[in-house]
């Protein structure tokens, strides 16, 4: 692939901190075998006299956060490069839509990937927000030990636990698809929204497909999955928290973008819903943020995607596509120009 006839030259390019987490001995050595990697890496600039050399060498490029955009500029500036592969879910702020006008490359995600922790955490999510647990523990930790068994305290409170719960998802994207799929394991009713969805699709999956309004005002609990899009942009405002009945279990863990914040702080303080929020707008919210300080609303600082150990699950992703692609292969998560259109 490269000039010399050798093995393809690989450009890591992505924060400093991430290549520790990312690659292990196992995983540099997948990548040796197959790739001769430009020195200085991780490389975060394009536009230095460093960055111009390694980007001008390239024939793969390995990116992930931190990762500049490949502006029509920067393509014209890489024209050996024939395969971007993300390590990561969205490819959307390294390949924008200059890219996909100005070039042939190959790209492919780890989405995939991403999606089985998002997937873990929203499902435990539920769980635990629907037995309280959070606000348990709080109370339980103020009073130490003098206001009983927990179990007491739930009793005969209706919305308290998860049996025969109406769960709704919001946007049927990997995530939730794999939501849906670890509930139907359980005692759950499932209804699913999401426009580019059939019926007969929600049916497979083991939900019931339904209009938005009618989602909300029917499920005990909410969690959203859907891309960010224009048409998304406060798709969950102050008329669609209001139809969401008093103790529903309000879970994000897709992105700010999809709620007006205004308006869930509105319900918030109102006591009314059970909130959890992982991606919120801003992010990070301001330190004042009345958020932080409402015992109905658990706060976690976007650690739904992967951490720790789950990065390497990234990195074998991308790894195995760019293994894949050197041995002449077909990709297994290419992404393609049209998908744009519907992905996060």
């Amino acid at each position: 692939m490269s000039k010399g006839g050798g093995k393809p030259k690989l450009l890591i390019a992505m924060r400093s901190e991430l290549p520790q987490g990312f690659f292990g001995a196992r995983e540099w050595a997948r990548l040796n075998a197959v790739t001769d990697i430009v020195d200085g890496f991780p490389y975060t600039d394009f536009d230095t006299e460093e960055g111009r050399r390694a980007l001008a060498e390239a024939d793969i490029l390995l990116a992930a956060w931190g990762t500049p955009a490949l502006t029509k500029e920067r393509l014209a500036r890489a024209p050996n490069l024939k395969m971007l592969a993300y390590a990561a879910s969205s490819v959307r702020v390294v390949a924008p839509a200059e890219f996909w006008d100005n070039s042939n490359i190959l790209v492919t995600t780890a989405a995939s990937a991403m999606a089985a922790p998002v997937a873990e955490f929203t499902y435990a999510a539920i769980i635990m927000c629907s037995k309280d647990v959070f606000r348990l523990r709080d109370e339980h930790r103020a009073e130490r030990g003098t206001g009983g068994f927990g179990s007491r305290r739930g009793m005969n409170l209706p919305w308290l636990g998860s049996y025969s719960r109406k769960v709704g998802i919001v946007g049927a994207s990997r995530i939730g698809r794999l939501v849906i799929d670890m509930l139907t394991r359980g005692r759950f009713e499932i209804g699913v929204y999401d426009p580019f969805l059939s019926a007969v699709e929600a049916t497979e999956l083991g939900s019931i497909k339904m209009e938005l309004h009618t989602l909300l005002a029917w499920s005990d609990i909410v969690s959203l999955h859907a891309p960010i899009l224009p048409q998304t942009r406060h798709m969950i405002g102050a008329q669609e928290l209001a139809l969401m009945a008093d103790h529903t279990v309000f879970i994000n863990t897709a992105r700010g973008w999809l709620v007006d914040h205004e308006a869930l702080l509105s319900e918030a303080r109102s006591g009314r819903l059970r909130i959890l929020i992982d991606t919120p707008e801003p992010e990070p919210l301001p330190v004042d943020s009345p958020f932080y300080d409402l015992p109905n609303v658990v706060l976690t600082p976007h650690i739904a995607g992967a951490l720790g150990n789950e990065l390497r699950a990234l990195s074998d992703v991308a790894i195995t596509e760019i293994e894949r692609f050197v041995a002449g292969l077909p990709p297994l998560y290419p992404v393609r120009k049209h998908d744009m259109e519907r992905m996060a």
